[in-house]
């Protein structure tokens, strides 16, 4: 049974159905000149009414007895079978067939939404180049395991997530982060699967398998916003089994009154009961809000924004605060030095020489921005002895016969390195300014210092502008110390922030919120935020596709790991909701006036559906609007 419903909803039964109905209206034109009489069991209606009836009646009787539920193709059944029964014969056929274009009407329109999500699906990789012994194999994707080697040509897709190891390339990054401009790849480098390499050769240690690869991973969230519904949905999914049997009682009640006045004459009232039936199923209001989730869904895909559900959508079109870690999400992430002050013999690249050496074997944040400011300036790391570094305070070695010290004020100090109250009092003024120092001394006294600083993204304060500009409140949630916070707050001109916080800090401030009336979005990047994004009303994550954590913990991804699609989302969101409302009032508008017109026989069955499903179609049209639309236009990312 199911496999035949499945059968008859393929178009080319639909093309069938339209020929026959066109069959049945040049015989029922024929009748009405009285130029032939139609015996009504041998029309060309039937073969419409089968072929376009039969999968609704089956969607009807499945959810009346398998699912207990009362669906708007009960509505569409009880008016086929009356229209059949009172002979109408072509107004049972338009139903049906009517019925079926607005279901592959709405299939079409759906498939045009979520085009921005079957691209992806489309360029999915098939294959990679397997380096075995010095040779290149290709295998197909679900043969290659992590831990092997993949080589790249230029050309190629990126077939699996993994490390460079060799080579260097451009590579088109667009599938994940809807950014066009290519981005370099070298060693060291990760390369994620579903992006395009540009134009070198580049051998990659694949990091997982395709099943977990980062490309997947996008086309299985994507999926999942085909099953959940959002609360917009439910209602509508409510009121349609409330106007199923609504409909009923209302085409019953016009029946008798049109019974008891006027008779029997030409079935005026069973006519008349049968397009209230027509014209009273709530199809357009089922369609209101799945055709604009899915919509919205679609739109936000094409710009680098991934989201989960319709719910997701939802809550964030509703909601008015916003929280947002600091570090990687404000800020980059990654300390860079600020600058390097001498305070005795040594000159700048002197300091900066002796504490690249000293931290060239750390993998130390600290150490990796001292190297890197290193490397810019050309220097090359001295050979030092007996480097003995202490965890959490510094590293000591020593160079021509010299020992050195590198590291935080309490190291020194418990070295027995004075520190001049002078350049304590410049210390303390560059924390204040968000900047972290590290000492450089001898044995004896202090030869400089270097501030490093974690700087904030170009883009921050005119995103958080934008934000605010939209009626949204802005508020930093962070575990650094007050001073720093204070600073970026000042700086970006965020409304409030919250310093010094553990996890569970961030929890209770975000529930106090909502205990307060507030639809809460929290903005976060990994880990440290996971509590705080799952509390939330509403949440996005800032780490970029392969970062599983927040992906996991987040109803939303910005996939450029950048804030800079926040405003468009939260717009993007509010049209959305728009859209849902204005598609509920105008379906239950149709309904209300459609219903009116046949009551008093304006509409009968045949121009009843066609109204009902003009309203249908409106429906449809709007929710296509809103994925067309330029929302990204509307915000100057420059």
């Amino acid at each position: 049974m199911e496999k035949i419903k499945e059968e008859l909803e393929k178009p080319i039964y639909l093309i069938i159905s339209f020929v026959s109905l066109m069959l049945s209206l040049v015989l029922l034109i024929l009748k009405n000149l009285e130029i032939i009489s139609l015996n009504p069991y041998l029309d060309f209606a039937w073969i419409t009414i089968i072929l376009s009836g039969y999968p609704i009646i089956f969607e009807a009787i499945e959810g009346l007895f398998k699912d207990r539920e009362i669906k708007s193709s009960l509505l569409i059944s009880i008016a086929i079978i009356a229209s059949i029964v009172i002979s109408e014969m072509f107004a049972a056929a338009e139903v049906a067939f009517i019925m079926a274009l607005g279901e592959l009407l709405e299939e079409l329109t759906i498939n045009k939404a979520k085009k921005g999500i079957d691209n992806l699906i489309k360029i999915t990789p098939k294959y990679g180049y397997v380096v075995e012994n010095n040779e290149v194999v290709k295998r197909d994707i679900d043969e290659i395991k992590a831990s092997e080697i993949v080589r790249i040509f230029p050309g190629d897709e990126v077939p699996l997530d993994g490390v460079v190891l060799s080579g260097s390339t451009d590579i088109n990054e667009a599938t994940l982060t809807g950014e066009a401009i290519p981005v370099l790849k070298e060693k060291g480098s990760k390369v994620y699967a579903g992006t395009f390499n540009y134009n070198g050769t580049i051998d990659i240690l694949v990091e997982s398998e395709y099943k977990n690869s980062s490309f997947q991973k996008m086309i299985d969230l994507l999926n999942e916003t085909k099953t959940k519904k959002a609360p917009l949905q439910r209602i509508a999914d409510k009121w349609a089994s409330i106007l199923v049997p609504l409909s009923c009682l209302i085409a019953i009640i016009t029946t008798i009154v049109t019974w008891i006045i006027y008779g029997n004459n030409d079935n005026i009232a069973l006519i008349r009961g049968v397009t209230i039936l027509v014209v009273f199923c709530p199809c357009a209001l089922s369609l209101a809000t799945p055709t604009s989730i899915i919509a919205g869904v679609g739109q936000a895909t094409k710009y680098g924004v991934l989201i989960k559900s319709g719910e997701a959508i939802e809550n964030i079109g509703r909601s008015n605060v916003i929280f947002f870690d600091k570090t990687g999400t404000i800020t980059k992430g990654v300390l860079i030095v600020d600058n390097v002050v001498c305070t005795n013999m040594l000159n700048e690249d002197e300091i900066l020489s002796i504490a690249y050496s000293l931290e060239s074997l750390s993998a130390h944040p600290i150490s990796e921005a001292i190297i890197n400011k290193a490397k810019e300036k050309g220097l090359k790391p001295k050979e030092i002895d007996e480097i003995n570094i202490e965890a959490g305070k510094g590293i000591s070695g020593i160079y021509l016969n010299q020992k050195y010290y590198l590291g935080n004020k309490l190291y020194l100090e418990e070295n027995n390195i004075k520190i001049s109250d002078d350049i304590i009092r410049e210390v303390n003024e560059l924390r204040l300014t968000s900047k972290v120092v590290i000492f450089l001394s001898d044995t004896e006294k202090i030869l400089g210092y270097i501030s490093l600083m974690d700087t904030i993204k170009e883009n921050a304060k005119d995103v958080i502008s934008k934000i605010k500009s939209l009626g949204y409140k802005t508020v930093i949630l962070s575990g650094d110390d007050y001073n720093t916070v204070s600073n970026i707050k000042n700086q970006i001109g965020v409304d409030d922030f919250k310093a010094n916080l553990l996890p569970l800090d961030k929890v209770k401030i975000i529930e106090k919120y909502k205990k307060s009336g507030y639809k809460t979005v929290m903005v976060g990047d990994g880990l440290n935020d996971a509590l705080a994004l799952e509390v939330a009303d509403s949440s996005v994550s800032m780490s970029k596709i392969g970062s599983d954590i927040a992906i996991e913990a987040s109803d939303i991804s910005l996939l450029n790991d950048d804030i800079d699609k926040l405003p468009y989302l939260l717009l993007l969101s509010n049209k959305t909701i728009n859209t849902i409302k204005l598609n509920i009032f105008l379906s239950l508008f149709v309904n209300f006036v459609a219903t009116i017109l046949s009551i008093f026989g304006i509409l009968d069955p045949i121009t009843g559906a066609i109204v009902h499903n003009v309203g249908s179609l409106l429906i449809i049209l709007n929710a296509s609007l809103l994925y067309e639309r330029k929302f990204i236009d509307k915000i100057d990312y420059n």
